[in-house]
């Protein structure tokens, strides 16, 4: 049953990536966060004026972390009948974590795109910290695992 769930989680994650850019195989977790944390902070430096850009950095960097949470959930399911109960467990728990802060973070993505001046600054400020976390919940994520 759980085994269903993270393929349907999976799955899920799949279809919110398109299009999926590629995956560095070897890439430490230090190496993901740093790179996460400053996509995230750049956002932050572009004004209303640079909003086409903002949106297009934004998307670029959700789409990369999209490829390597995809990634993440295909290694764990290959392992998926090696996992004892609680790794099973922890690793369901997750990939339901990632799923939840990845759709937080897709809807500021959406606001980044439609908010008016007068809001800007909290929408950037909103998605930058919403990708923060998702980066870092990835990052502790792909050392457990």
């Amino acid at each position: 049953m759980n085994r269903k769930i993270l393929r349907a989680g999976a799955v899920a994650l799949a279809f919110a990536a398109m299009p999926l850019l590629s995956i560095a195989n070897e890439t430490s977790a230090k190496d993901v966060g740093k790179k996460f944390d400053e996509a995230g902070t750049a956002i932050k430096d572009y004004s209303v004026e640079q909003r086409d850009e903002a949106v297009k950095s934004a998307k670029a960097a959700l789409d990369d972390l999209d490829a390597k949470i995809n990634r993440l959930a295909a290694d764990i399911d290959a392992q998926w009948d090696k996992l004892d109960a609680s790794a099973r467990k922890k690793a369901y728990e997750s990939m339901d974590r990632l799923r939840r802060e990845r759709n937080d973070a897709a809807e500021w993505l959406g606001a980044l795109k439609h908010s008016s001046k007068e809001a800007w600054g909290d929408v950037k400020n909103g998605f930058s910290k919403s990708y923060d976390t998702l980066a870092s919940s990835f990052a502790k994520a792909k050392e457990e695992f």
